[in-house]
């Protein structure tokens, strides 16, 4: 499957359900976003609530739909859980969540200390056991880093939605392998891709399906497709441990300011060319994924649509 990513953080929920329903008019067969508090800039401007949003995406269209989630700050796992477990019933086979560690951006809004990496996944395995057992049918009493009492979910699908994992690094994904029913990750070296995704299949995560988040830049020219991606993308391109602690939308504005737009080729596939993306893609098919979702960084969503679903999508069927 080759799905399109909806970003909360650059659209207004009313334009990502329009450019949804035009992703799957135009053959995208998966439909990914993100669940943000805040963009990563004043520049990409937005920030819906993911879960609102896909019970109405959901509904007006046919194809399966995925959201990346950080349970245990913002939003409590069994909440969580109970949003999946409502989308699930509503279009069941259609769901599935991805769960991360966070980054402060978006869950320190609760004025909870932020932790280290290695706290936040231990809360983040917690409260996967947590929405496990809730999503199952039982109730629930926990009390660790997260605290549970007496939960249960009284409305059910017949199916659980999948419990994914979000990694970037192989020692995450590594780690996942042994409790998540599945891996998203983001493009990156494929050298280096396919380490993340051996780690995970090589550590529990062998038969389990695997997901890969494309971020790139299309546009008529290559000057607009550099410009667009320097313009929306700039302050996304740090690695992990420099985004996963920061907190305000102009900390990653005020970083934003020294990178040049040369500096974004290694993290955004750039080109004006469709067959040097549908290289790229083809290239990625080779590790195995089960789904790749594309993300068009600049403005130009219609445009990146169209011509996609016109000269990529084809050549990957």
């Amino acid at each position: 499957m080759i799905g399109y990513h909806a970003s909360h953080e650059q659209f207004t929920p009313s334009e990502l359900l329009r450019l949804a329903r035009a992703a799957e008019a135009a053959g995208f067969t998966a439909i990914n976003c993100s669940d943000h508090f805040y963009p990563w800039s004043e520049r990409q401007g937005q920030s819906g609530y993911s879960f609102a949003w896909l019970g109405a995406a959901m509904a007006q269209t046919t194809v399966p739909f995925s959201v990346v989630c950080a349970p245990g700050y913002r939003n409590h796992p069994a909440i969580v859980a109970q949003a999946a477990a409502t989308l699930s019933e509503l279009f069941p086979g259609r769901f599935a969540v991805s769960l991360g560690s966070g980054e402060a951006l978006n869950e320190s809004i609760t004025g909870e200390k932020w932790p280290k990496k290695d706290e936040r996944n231990a809360r983040l395995l917690e409260c996967a056991d947590v929405m496990k057992r809730l999503l199952a049918g039982e109730e629930v009493s926990h009390r660790g880093r997260i605290t549970v009492e007496e939960a249960r979910l009284y409305t059910l699908p017949k199916d659980p939605p999948l419990l994914l994992g979000a990694a970037v690094t192989k020692e995450t994904a590594a780690w996942m392998g042994a409790w998540a029913d599945g891996l998203i990750t983001v493009h990156q070296p494929h050298e280096q891709l396919k380490e993340v995704v051996d780690a995970y299949r090589q550590n529990g995560g062998a038969g389990k399906p695997v997901f890969l988040k494309v971020q790139l830049s299309y546009a008529r020219t290559r000057p607009e497709a550099v410009d667009g991606a320097h313009e929306q993308w700039r302050t996304n391109i740090f690695h992990s441990t420099v985004l996963a602690d920061l907190n305000k939308v102009a900390q990653f504005d005020a970083l934003g300011k020294y990178v040049q737009p040369e500096e974004l080729e290694g993290m955004v596939r750039i080109s004006a060319d469709p067959e040097e993306h549908l290289a790229w893609i083809r290239k990625d098919l080779e590790l195995g994924f089960d789904r790749i979702f594309l993300h068009n960084v600049n403005r130009g969503q219609e445009l990146f649509i169209r011509d996609f679903g016109e000269k990529v999508l084809p050549g990957l069927r």
